[in-house]
């Protein structure tokens, strides 16, 4: 009876006027979807083509194909075994191309918006294609192969005023979203470490690494974005030391095994670890060690189960690849290319973010290879609204 003084009234009491907390995306985006009470306007339905269906084209296909505000006209895929299974996904409504009859697509007046999933070195031409055609365009990064190559590609797309989306999905994670929103209303105070590892699961094949553009590129870029997202401002000194712990990786000239570190005007340092194979996982991971407060961001799993015994416990491996360790974050980074399409929401990557990027990966790989701290300047006109130098 002593706590019988506590009791509080009964939950149905004011029920209406609780409000479930924001943090749980996935009931949100379960009330968006069946028109709960998530108050604003039905979102238009974009009409797409998706050009590309490896693993990151696979992963895009099977969101549109759930996605409500998305209508797949089009998919153009080479490998015609593929086939069947994409129309299976899709339907009788999608038509099926191979990619010497893009144009059929792009020349539709229905298709709005194009998703671009091939290798890195097609990017350019397929890009420059589709603006030309006056689509929208989202593509995996990078844009280019080339700084020049990027340049060209987003001034196609100011001329066609049309957006061009490039996909750095990390942004759209819930936790690594909550921690940048945190950092960027000051709950750490000034930041003094920022560290992000990623190590990659599994063991990617020697034919994608010699077309991936090396680590610095396919990787790297994805923390060093990450990093610079989260702090708002640009580093102006990196120093790498790297190696290549397999034979193979060696002996096509690039790098598994990587740590860069970042100088930053404000005195913020950062550190990326970044290598090409984790046995037990796709570790991804990100600390912020501020003044008043630390975030930290763990490695997800499967499930939750913990398994205890007389010789201890033990529970399920951190998530196997980048496919379902980043399932939500693909699924909201396609919702906002949707929504940029449709006009409701700025292009939150612009040229600016993207050749940043690229110049910082750039002076990484260079100071790997010269052993010697590379310095970066920065014009005004470099720095990306929002950001600092």
């Amino acid at each position: 009876m002593a706590t019988l003084q506590f009791k509080s009234e009964s939950p149905y009491v004011r029920r209406d006027d609780r409000k479930h907390d924001p943090s749980d995306v996935k009931y949100q985006k379960f009330l968006e979807a069946t028109g709960g009470d998530v108050s604003g306007a039905a979102r238009q339905r974009v009409s797409l083509a998706l050009i590309g269906v490896g693993r990151a084209g696979a992963i895009h296909l099977n969101n549109l194909v759930g996605n409500p505000n998305a209508d797949i006209m089009f998919v153009v895929e080479p490998d015609e075994s593929k086939w069947g299974k994409i129309r299976g996904m899709c339907g009788p409504t999608t038509t099926i191309l191979h990619p010497d009859k893009l144009d059929t697509a792009l020349s539709d007046p229905k298709l709005e918006a194009v998703v671009i999933c091939t290798p890195t070195f097609t990017h350019k031409d397929i890009i420059l294609q589709t603006l030309q055609a006056g689509k929208a365009v989202f593509s995996e990064k990078p844009i280019g192969e080339t700084p020049a190559d990027t340049k060209e590609c987003y001034e196609a797309a100011e001329s066609a005023r049309k957006p061009l989306f490039c996909g750095f999905q990390r942004r759209w994670d819930p936790t690594f979203s909550d921690i940048q929103a945190r950092v960027r209303r000051g709950d750490a105070g000034h930041i003094q470490i920022i560290k992000s590892i990623s190590r990659d699961s599994p063991l990617p094949s020697m034919e994608y690494l010699k077309i991936s553009g090396g680590i610095y590129h396919d990787c790297m870029v994805h923390d060093i974005d990450m990093i610079t997202w989260v702090l708002g401002e640009l580093p102006n000194q990196v120093f790498t030391i790297a190696n290549a712990q397999i034979p193979e990786i060696a002996e096509i000239n690039d790098h598994d095994n990587v740590v860069t570190t970042l100088q930053f005007p404000s005195g913020t340092i950062g550190i990326i670890n970044v290598n090409r194979f984790a046995c037990y996982g796709y570790d991804q991971r990100l600390e912020v060690f501020g003044m008043k407060a630390i975030f930290e961001a763990e490695n997800g799993k499967p499930n939750s189960a913990i398994h205890s015994s007389q010789t201890g416990a033990n529970s399920a491996p951190i998530f196997h690849s980048f496919p379902s360790r980043y399932d939500e974050a693909y699924a909201a980074e396609m919702d906002t290319f949707l929504d940029v399409v449709c006009g409701t929401t700025e292009l939150p990557i612009t040229f600016l973010h993207s050749a940043a990027i690229s110049k910082i990966a750039d002076a990484a790989e260079n100071s790997a290879r010269c052993n010697l701290p590379v310095k970066i300047e920065w014009e005004a006109g470099d720095i990306p609204e929002g950001y600092h130098a």
